[in-house]
Order: structure tokens, then C-alpha cells, then sequence
């Protein structure tokens, strides 16, 4: 049965593993001025095990709201593979990805190379609060750009998303909105640049409109992602687990988790959720519930 807080050295993992890999490719360059190689080669080693292996938080998960309503699928989910992302970096490790799917949604394919945002769904969809709380961190300056969701741009997105790291968390996240729901944070990130509606400081209620789903930072097509982490800066926070509370599941209203990926399901407003309230005390996410 896990704890109600990730282990020590859990969070240390997650305080370290941004400055790490940041040290070893300083070490890798410095091979060019005579450091030997194999400090480099060593470090960028270990920092690749704790950005993609070691870390995972192993406590009981919060319960939260959906941020959306309507028919939407995951991309990415914790119920199928933590971390969600690939990675543990920048609180990534139980990020939820949804898109927008109600039959209009256009697939990858050969062309065309990209589209507008325009073109799907979810773009300028509106965005909820998960959770009664304050808003502790707004980031609104990311254009939304065309899709990355044709064969070539999904081969030239391992370049550009590594570029948009450069940028520090922003790059990948894109525009977003972190809240305080009581001692942990909830990061809702690709929204709309322009449509945030909330500025720091600002108390929220579960179910309150923030902004609209846009195409902003990392992302292949509009979507939001939906992140807890345990500071409110995402550069060295541990991604915290979390559920969706019963009531979301317009099938099964006693449902309590979360949607796996590539299962398109309908998401209606959600009981009222406490922004003190966590989960039941269970591993995550082997025996979260599954669509």
C-alpha cells in the first residue's frame, strides 16, 4: 500500500535529473578541451537512466476532475505506461495527453505535411479547472502552431521538440496554467495563446473555465495536457499520480481513473471535487481502473 507522499529519494531524483543531464553534456563538450570522454560518456549514461527509468513516484494518487468535456481519446495515459511521456523529466511521469475525437479528426499520414490548427477538434476548446485552488504560475506568450501529424514532421519532431527544450519547461509545454489544489499543483499545459483567462493570484473553482485547448509547445496536434507535480515549477518536480473522480464517465458514472490511450471516450462533468480530497490508498497505475 503506498504512502500519501513519494519517498526521499524519489524527490531527489526528480531535484537532480534536469542539472544532471545539463552536466553531462557540458562534460561531452569539454571532451573537445581534453576531458576524457568516458567522464561524459558515464554521466550522460546516468542522467538517460533517471530521465527515462529510475523515479517513478509510488504514492497514493490524487483525485482530481477532467479538464474537457465531450467525446475525447488519450494519446498518452499512466494506465498503459509510466512514464506516460518517456520520460520523468519536468513532472512528466503520470502526464495525461487528450485530443479531441468526435469523427473529424484527421490522421497521420504521408500529406499533407501539416495542417492548421484550425483543422481539428480540440483546437480553442474550452479548458476546466480539475480542482478548486489558486493559480500560482500563467504562461501565455507560445504561438499555436501547425501540426506536426504527417510521417516526415513526426520523424523531424525528435529535432524540434529538442530545440524547444533550449527553452527550458515552456518549449515543451507550451502555454500554461499551474494551480495550487493544496499542497500539490495541477499543470494544464497547450492551451490557446490569448485565451487564459486567470492570472496569478486568482482563486478557482473545479469546473471553471481557465482558457481554451490550443497548439502550443511539444505537441503533434491541439490537445491539453494535464500533469501533478509536487512544486510549481515544472523544471525539477516530481510528477505526481492522480485520477479522475466518479462522475466524469458519462457510461459508468461510478467510475473512478482514468482513459487508457487510443479509447476514444465521452467525458461529462464530474461530481464536485474537494481541493483537499486524495485518492484511496492503492498502488498506481497497476490497479487504477481502466476504461
Amino acid at each position: 500500500m503506498p504512502s500519501s507522499a513519494p519517498r526521499p529519494f524519489t524527490i531527489f531524483l526528480a531535484r537532480v535529473r534536469v542539472p544532471l543531464m545539463g552536466l553531462a553534456m557540458v562534460a561531452l563538450l569539454a571532451g573537445y578541451l581534453g576531458l576524457s570522454w568516458w567522464v561524459g560518456g558515464v554521466l550522460l549514461a546516468v542522467a538517460l537512466v533517471v530521465h527515462l527509468r529510475w523515479g517513478t513516484p509510488r504514492c497514493a494518487p490524487r483525485v482530481l476532475a477532467p479538464p474537457v468535456r465531450g467525446r475525447w481519446m488519450a494519446l498518452t495515459s499512466p494506465v498503459d505506461h509510466v512514464p506516460s511521456q518517456g520520460t520523468h523529466a519536468y513532472g512528466q511521469t503520470h502526464a495525461l495527453g487528450l485530443v479531441a475525437e468526435d469523427g473529424t479528426r484527421p490522421d497521420i499520414a504521408w500529406r499533407p505535411l501539416s495542417r492548421p490548427p484550425q483543422d481539428f477538434p480540440a483546437f480553442d476548446m474550452v479548458v476546466y479547472a480539475p480542482a478548486a485552488g489558486t493559480v500560482v504560475r500563467v504562461h501565455d506568450r507560445q504561438r499555436d502552431h501547425r501540426s506536426r501529424n504527417s510521417w516526415p514532421w513526426l520523424i523531424g519532431s525528435v529535432l524540434e521538440n529538442s530545440l524547444r527544450e533550449l527553452k527550458g519547461p515552456a518549449g515543451l509545454l507550451g502555454n500554461h496554467v499551474v494551480i495550487d489544489v493544496g499542497g500539490t499543483y495541477v499543470l494544464l499545459g497547450h492551451l490557446r495563446r490569448g485565451s487564459i483567462l486567470v492570472t496569478n493570484g486568482d482563486r478557482v473553482r473545479a469546473g471553471q473555465p481557465l482558457a481554451r485547448c490550443g497548439n502550443s509547445g511539444a505537441c503533434t496536434e491541439p490537445q491539453v495536457r494535464m500533469q501533478l507535480m509536487d512544486l510549481s515549477h515544472p523544471l525539477m518536480a516530481a510528477g505526481l499520480p492522480f485520477v479522475w473522480g466518479s462522475g466524469w464517465k458519462s457510461a459508468d458514472p461510478g467510475f473512478e481513473g482514468l482513459p487508457e490511450t487510443w479509447r476514444p471516450v465521452e467525458i461529462t462533468g464530474p461530481d464536485v471535487i474537494s481541493a483537499v480530497q486524495a485518492g484511496p490508498m492503492r498502488d498506481y497505475p497497476g490497479e487504477v481502473r481502466r476504461t
